[in-house]
């Protein structure tokens, strides 16, 4: 049974290891190795736990096999009460296609971040780009080219309800 939480510090490690074996595995088809190993310097396990200090970070579990097989993360975008970013949305390969991912988006989109926010954005790599759009994302301001990160800048707009 998958189950999901919040991220702990504990597991930063997996979450790491986890991160890193989809973006070898499932982003390779769609980036260079030189451009995946730069971004995974981002991506370490200290990265993580520095992450949930601003961020609400989830995981899912895999109750039957020990292990996460998933995470992601909202929080403010640059300060922001009235927009929010998802961030570092990662199923592990062999998890691919089994709906995680969607379950994923709907536990984001009930966090208090996207709740708040009128407007959510979502920094998308090329692999994960018709994911996020069949999730309701669109294009920031209907820019359809990658930016300089070679990701593109999706959107979603909210109606914010007052907590």
């Amino acid at each position: 049974m998958i189950t999901y939480r919040t991220f702990k510090e504990d597991d930063a490690v997996e979450v790491a290891q986890l991160v890193a074996l989809t973006m070898r595995t499932t982003n390779r088809k769609d980036y260079s190795q030189e451009y995946l190993e730069n971004d995974l310097k981002h991506l370490t396990s200290q990265d993580f736990i520095e992450k949930a200090k601003y961020f609400h970070c989830y995981i899912f579990y895999d109750n039957q096999a020990d292990k996460i097989v998933a995470v992601g993360s909202i929080g403010p975008y640059w300060g922001k009460k009235d927009e929010s970013s998802l961030f570092n949305i990662f199923v592990l390969p062999a998890y691919q296609g089994q709906g995680i991912g969607r379950k994923l988006i709907t536990v984001l989109e009930n966090d208090p971040y996207f709740i708040r926010a009128r407007r959510i954005e979502i920094p998308a790599s090329i692999t994960g780009l018709k994911f996020y759009q069949k999730m309701g994302y669109s294009y920031k301001d209907g820019y359809r080219q990658l930016d300089d990160e070679k990701l593109y800048r999706l959107e979603k707009f909210n109606h914010p309800k007052t907590v």
